[in-house]
């Protein structure tokens, strides 16, 4: 009884950012889809309908979408900005960003919620083509795109493709031509072809306060066109009115340069994307005034007007009790503030804004529901110091550290073993008054890293058969999933009025030995 009096006043194996909840049967709003609460009996419910009834029809571990609040979540940034953006370029197009979690179902929602949608594949611009979003709403990103999925975007009429360097640029240029876009007579229709509808991805060297795997903006990396001084190809001199005092121009100035060269291009503008699971609004404030500074000059060296500009996506959400991400409307407002002022001194007409949120709207409206299966106690040595022992030096004793095991893991969330991503968990089948015990919730994977949610504090009566919930499982988690020690990949169950459907099935063994060859 001692132990477990000292657990429920708090491990000294936990983090020091995590407290012992005042009541662990209670949902934090921030971390959950707006439809999601606790039913009279204590079982968790999404739009209404208990997760007994999902776990006994649908089975586990499955992944439970609310749909209208994707939708919710969806509007409010197409609103935030088209209001906030409003007497500054007339509004914003919002794209989500298809790589956080792309099914057709979620691309057609995102469409008919007034988005565009962003991909980063040709799989991926497969999945919005065949949901029915309309090629000029569509965005195609990449690194080192294929010349099948650039021919695939030219012929479906994909409204952007965003260059990543100076070879794709020229690959695309080619491609293009190649399709008689400068040859009158060679449309459909007898006209002129469509050129080529280009952005050009840039580093504007804005780091993100944010994990080093995901930070994208900083120049050691393999993304974009450096802004920077003296990047741009020997035998390039440009106007270099970008490169500081000496003129030396940047890889930036060369591709609006050659981009301007080309009859099979059309530039549309510039893009950035300066990280991910960003709070604060100051890197995305600092980015756009780098590059309206780059859309002024870029017009004064060459007479080349770049009338779109692409702030990118990243913005943050709640994974842990104590995240605070800002709502849309303020990061809206903020953004819209810098332009204004930034295009005032420029002197420059404000070029249309466009955005890429994915995990902002997806995350939060999803959790994994799990079963949990063998649970153990394992004795820690706990280091001198650590809350709640008293020791100078040496070790402070012992504490129990409890892993629960469950019927998932890595293989439907590879985040924390890939970043040290840490998530919440809720016992979901019922409540409980057992006092706090300091958690490990681990999946059955043979991998010591296999770790689903490192430090929480669960009932200390969860008992195998208990049903787990870990929120804030939206973006990233199926995008990521594997077959890792063959486990079937979970689907993803949308609810909405209390009705569930699969919009992805689960995975069966028979799937994964389709592709067997045999001996």
């Amino acid at each position: 009884m001692a132990e477990s009096s000292a657990q429920a006043a708090g491990s000294p194996l936990a983090p020091e950012w995590l407290a012992v909840p005042s009541d662990l049967n209670e949902l934090v709003p921030a971390l959950w889809a707006h439809d999601v609460a606790r039913g009279p009996g204590g079982d968790l419910t999404v739009a209404g309908l208990p997760v007994g009834e999902v776990k006994s029809r649908f089975g586990s571990p499955v992944f439970v979408l609310s749909e209208a609040d994707f939708r919710a979540r969806a509007r409010a940034f197409k609103d935030s900005f088209d209001a906030a953006f409003d007497d500054v370029c007339g509004g914003v197009d919002v794209y989500y960003a298809g790589k956080s979690f792309l099914c057709t179902a979620v691309a057609a929602w995102a469409h008919q919620e007034g988005l565009r949608v962003d991909t980063a594949s040709g799989g991926e611009l497969a999945v919005a083509l065949r949901a029915g979003v309309p090629g000029e709403l569509i965005g195609l990103h990449g690194n080192n795109k294929s010349d099948a999925e650039i021919e695939r975007a030219l012929g479906n009429g994909v409204g952007r493709i965003i260059v990543d360097s100076l070879d794709e640029l020229e690959r695309v240029a080619r491609i293009a031509a190649a399709r008689g876009t400068d040859t009158p007579g060679s449309g459909p229709d007898g006209s002129e072809a469509p050129r080529a509808k280009v952005m050009l991805r840039l580093t504007p060297g804005v780091h993100a306060h944010t994990h080093e795997f995901i930070a994208t903006a900083h120049e050691d990396q393999k993304f974009g066109l450096s802004m920077a001084a003296g990047t741009a190809s020997e035998g390039f001199t440009g106007a270099g009115v970008d490169g500081g005092a000496d003129g030396a121009a940047s890889m930036a100035e060369e591709a609006v340069a050659a981009a301007a060269g080309h009859d099979s291009i059309e530039l549309l503008g510039v893009h950035c994307h300066i990280g991910s699971q960003i709070f604060e609004p100051e890197g995305f404030e600092l980015a756009a005034v780098k590059l309206l500074a780059f859309v002024a000059s870029m017009r004064s060296a060459y007479g080349v007007e770049l009338p779109e500009l692409d702030l990118g996506g990243g913005y943050g959400i709640a994974y842990l009790p104590g995240d605070a991400p800002r709502p849309p409307a303020e990061i809206a407002e903020a953004l819209a503030g810098v332009v204004r002022e930034t295009c005032a001194k420029l002197g420059i007409t404000a070029p249309r804004i466009s955005i890429e949120p994915g995990r902002a709207i997806v995350g939060s409206t999803t959790f994994t529901l799990y079963e949990v299966g063998t649970i153990k106690d394992v004795v820690v040595d706990v280091p001198a110091g650590a809350a709640g022992t008293d020791a100078a030096g040496g070790m402070g004793g012992t504490a129990v550290r409890r892993y629960v095991s469950v019927d998932g893991g890595m293989s439907d969330n590879a985040r924390p073993v890939l970043y040290d991503a840490d998530y919440s968990v809720v016992l979901a089948n019922r409540t409980s008054d057992a006092p706090a015990q300091l958690t490990r919730v681990v999946g059955k994977h043979c991998e010591s890293g296999d770790i689903v949610v490192r430090d929480a504090y669960l009932p200390a009566d969860v008992r195998a058969g208990d049903l787990l919930a870990v929120p804030g499982t939206g973006a990233y988690c199926w995008a990521l999933s594997s077959n890792y020690n063959y486990l079937a990949r979970p689907g993803v169950l949308a609810v909405r009025g209390g009705e569930a459907r699969w919009i992805v099935r689960p995975e069966t063994e028979d799937d994964l030995l389709s592709r067997d060859m045999g001996a």
